[in-house]
């Protein structure tokens, strides 16, 4: 029984190839692309010749148990996509949970992604964050897909081709509210670009500038609630005795809450000496 090993291959800059990924393409039995003309460069440029077979989201369904007979015959092979880590939001998933299913080993060559490349780039929050690939061609279908992260503080991520890219930032700011954002155009490439903005500077900027080149969105999270905001009077003046029991002083209380909810720091006091 062999293994199939998904390599990931450059986004951009050919220098990003890991020793290891070069080794692994040389030494499987075959490799399967989404676009065997794209890999041919990619594999010429390193000298390694390889039996390349083609693997994408049209041939999937029947190219897929070809190459599970292949890997339980004893050859190993490795699927690449075109640019970054395979198997993310490409058809190569469809594979891995086939050789998962016969018991067939799965090895991870790990290299470049464009969805973390941008995140680490873009300077927004990096601890909470969502793939979401590329929208819904349908407007129906995208509007939800907006209308299901639109409330969560995750930051978003977005993939976008270059003549899709003004309706995308439209759909975005109609349905998430203007935010944050970077766009992050040709990562590792030679005209690679990282602007931090907002989804409606964006939109304007676009309106009149032709997009170019693959982009990948950074898009700020929903805004955390200001429940202190909403507290009555009373409500605040408890939350002024919960932290004087934690130990700070009723004062100091009072004053911390007054300017989280815009409340008179005398006030609060009182109502919190009333009420013990």
């Amino acid at each position: 029984m062999g293994t199939l090993y998904l390599v990931g291959t450059p986004i951009g800059n050919l220098g990003d190839l890991s020793p290891r990924a070069a080794e692994i393409l040389k030494t499987v039995d075959f490799i399967a692309a989404e676009d065997t003309r794209v890999t041919l460069k990619l594999l010429n440029h390193f000298g390694i010749k390889k039996a390349l077979i083609s693997y994408h989201e049209h041939n999937a369904a029947s190219r897929g148990p070809e190459l599970l007979q292949r890997l339980i015959g004893g050859e190993d092979g490795a699927i690449v996509t075109d640019a970054g880590m395979p198997c993310i939001s490409d058809p190569g998933e469809a594979l891995v949970a086939l050789c998962h299913e016969s018991g067939i080993p799965v090895v991870t060559v790990p290299g470049p992604t464009a969805a973390m490349t941008a995140l680490a780039a873009s300077g927004l929050p990096t601890g909470r964050f969502l793939f979401e690939g590329f929208l819904p061609v349908k407007k129906g279908e995208r509007e939800a897909a907006l209308q299901t992260v639109a409330r969560l503080p995750h930051t978003l991520i977005f993939y976008e081709a270059p003549h899709r890219l003004r309706q995308t930032l439209a759909a975005l700011l109609a349905g998430l509210g203007d935010r944050p954002c970077a766009l992050c155009r040709e990562l590792t490439k030679l005209h690679e670009e990282i602007q931090r903005t907002t989804l409606s500077a964006a939109a304007a900027q676009y309106a009149e500038r032709e997009p170019r080149g693959e982009y990948v969105l950074i898009v700020g999270g929903a805004a955390e609630p200001d429940t202190t905001a909403q507290l009555t009077p009373e409500q605040a003046a408890a939350l002024v005795r919960r932290l004087a029991a934690e130990g700070q002083p009723l004062s100091e209380a009072a004053k911390q809450v007054a300017k989280e909810t815009g409340y008179r720091k005398g006030d609060l006091y009182r109502l919190a000496l009333e009420n013990e």
